[in-house]
């Protein structure tokens, strides 16, 4: 075999030959030709050659694993919220159903006779069908304000007012509710400054709707700490209790509106998954935001602050 210089390729290596064939088999003369070839970068040349389809590649098939995956957290979010709207559907209902009912057994006892000739028995039915007109009409405006709030036509009323004052108005209202239940609410208020600018009802409805819950998900005797203190140039609220607690998948959603922890979906425990939702709401149109921390069987901390007016 002999190769031809004149046709060789520059810097061609004859021990690196991977195909060869003779060019002239036929010829009788010596000198019949060897074509030999060899590919140096074979590797790199394919993967240039192929580098743009395989991005691509890659590029579909990254997009079509990030809408699958966009797709099915969406359906799985659109899932829950059904789940929750259908619980709030069931609650609503209960909760309507029961004052209702009451009312309806109350005045039909107003009607028998006797209970018309009797007075005292006369101001109790009156006292509770208005009891239950009120818890109606207090669910009722718990909707309409998580709706104003939403279109932003909650209408406030800022005004300078001392906060301390304003959580011993609200622990004096709660104490009827402790009593039956032989609880105990107390008020740690360390913060030398408490003057706050904020619109006294709302706040009013903020520290309520703690409070309640914080008696809701207290078992046997509650007992519930308010306390404030003062950090940097804000004042800082915080309410305590030693209820159930909550898990860290419940503390993901508990500001959502119509989310109810497990224990909570049942009627044992009242209520319809908005106050949390109108308290974040409610706050964070006081530049100010609710925090919470809880574990299971230890009981619950909701906090916030509250920029002190000078």
């Amino acid at each position: 075999e002999e190769w031809l210089p004149a046709l060789q390729s520059g810097g061609f290596d004859e021990k690196r030959v991977q195909f060869k064939v003779r060019l002239f088999p036929d010829r009788i003369t010596t000198h019949q030709g060897v074509l030999g070839l060899y590919f140096p970068y074979k590797r790199s040349y394919l993967l240039r050659s192929i580098w743009g389809t395989l991005a691509l590649g890659g590029l579909f098939t990254a997009a079509i694993v990030i809408t699958f995956g966009s797709s099915l957290r969406t359906a799985m979010r659109q899932k829950r919220l059904s789940e929750m709207k259908t619980d709030f559907i069931n609650n609503m209902t209960h909760e309507f159903k029961t004052p209702i009912a009451t009312i309806s057994l109350a005045l039909d006892a107003m009607k028998n006779e006797k209970v018309r000739n009797d007075q005292e028995r006369m101001r109790h039915y009156s006292e509770l069908i208005r009891q239950e007109n009120k818890r109606m009409n207090q669910q009722v405006e718990d909707v309409l304000r998580l709706a104003m709030l939403d279109r932003q036509e909650l209408e406030l009323d800022f005004e300078v007012f001392d906060l301390h004052d304003l959580i011993e108005d609200v622990q004096e209202r709660f104490q009827l509710k402790l009593q039956k239940r032989e609880g105990e609410l107390k008020c740690e208020l360390e913060a030398l400054k408490s003057q706050v600018q904020a619109d006294r009802q709302q706040m009013e409805a903020v520290l309520s709707n703690l409070l309640d819950n914080a008696l809701k998900y207290s078992p046997e005797k509650p007992n519930i700490t308010v306390r404030t203190t003062n950090v940097n140039n804000e004042i800082v609220v915080s309410v305590s209790d030693h209820g159930i607690g909550m898990s860290a998948e419940t503390q993901r959603y508990i500001f959502d509106r119509f989310y109810r922890s497990e224990t909570g979906n049942v009627h044992n425990i009242k209520g319809h998954g908005l106050g949390l939702a109108f308290v974040k709401g409610v706050l964070l149109v006081h530049d100010s935001n609710i925090h919470v921390k809880s574990s299971l069987g230890k009981g619950s901390t909701f906090s916030f602050n509250l920029k002190i007016h000078e």
